[in-house]
């Protein structure tokens, strides 16, 4: 499926990010945990269904349970004791939900993550800091194409390396260490190299000079106009029901929180369709381009 929602004016895809990044962290209410960790997954089966699929299954997941096992063993505080360790420290049904209630939240915190590198690339993040800031947007901007870069590189040195017998999997132990750090050594220099290389290309082009002008290809129309509306009427909604106690959760002492009430349920309501506003978008336009595709 063409992906929609990243191809509107960058300052909408940072704006709605920037939302959904703050209450992914904010709320600890399972509703929106729960909501938060959902739509991820189905915004990153919109943007690559298999790649999605593949960092749900790989990666999500795992986070969730590591977070579900090891936070009781290390966190005892709650008031409903279950069992005992053998240290005598208390195993404790507070501490249980807790751990997976995180777990699910940092899951679903990289989830979008993991969306937010595929729309906000490296263009539109220079391109909405460039001016302001434009030492410090041209670093995050490399950063955030550092791993997926760093990744492609490896598998072009491994299969170089592989070609001439110098892979990790050739060899006794001794010498699959010394290709490994071989591989290793040939990705640092080359990262380096290439870090120099783009500080010096930005340089010699003027980047950050006062008064620099640069070509811009994005364009803020009234399709932009109106969905910066929506999301913010629905970000200023959410924040006056937090602010106002309606989503409130906690885990310690003892698990309580509003789930209840319609007021609640709006908010619920309203994260859950901010939330699912690219994947929605995409699923219009695909009808749409559908139904043209019938009538031709």
């Amino acid at each position: 499926m063409r992906d929609v929602f990243s191809g509107y004016h960058p300052l909408i895809n940072f704006i709605f990010f920037a939302f959904i990044f703050g209450f992914s962290m904010a709320f600890t209410n399972p509703v929106c945990l729960a909501i938060a960790f959902l739509t991820s997954f189905a915004y990153s089966l919109c943007l690559n269904a298999a790649d999605g699929l593949k960092y749900m299954l790989t990666f999500l997941l795992p986070v969730v349970l590591f977070a579900s096992v090891f936070n009781p063993l290390f966190s005892h505080p709650g008031m409903t004791i279950l069992a005992y360790f053998p240290n005598g420290n208390p195993l404790t049904y507070e501490s249980i939900i807790y751990g997976i209630g995180m777990g699910i939240m940092f899951a679903g915190f990289l989830g979008w993550f993991h969306c937010f590198n595929r729309v906000v690339t490296s263009d539109k993040f220079v391109y909405l800091f460039g001016r302001a800031i434009p030492a410090l947007s041209l670093i995050l901007s490399m950063a955030l194409r550092f791993v997926p870069r760093l990744k492609a590189q490896l598998k072009v040195i491994t299969n170089a390396q592989k070609c001439i017998g110098r892979d990790v999997s050739s060899g006794n132990v001794i010498t699959r260490a010394k290709n490994g750090i071989a591989i290793l050594s040939i990705l640092v220099t080359w990262s380096l190299e290439n870090a120099i290389d783009t500080a010096d290309s930005m340089r010699s082009r003027g980047y950050g000079l006062k008064g620099r002008t640069a070509f811009s290809i994005y364009r803020f129309d009234k399709r932009d106009a109106c969905l910066l509306a929506w999301i913010c009427a629905c970000g200023i909604y959410i924040i006056i029901g937090a602010v106002r106690g309606k989503i409130y959760w906690q885990y310690y002492p003892i698990i309580k929180g509003n789930v209840t009430g319609w007021y609640t349920w709006s908010i619920f309501i309203v994260y859950f369709m901010l939330c699912m506003t690219p994947v929605g978008i995409d699923l219009y336009e695909e009808r749409r381009w559908r139904i043209l595709q019938s009538e031709i």
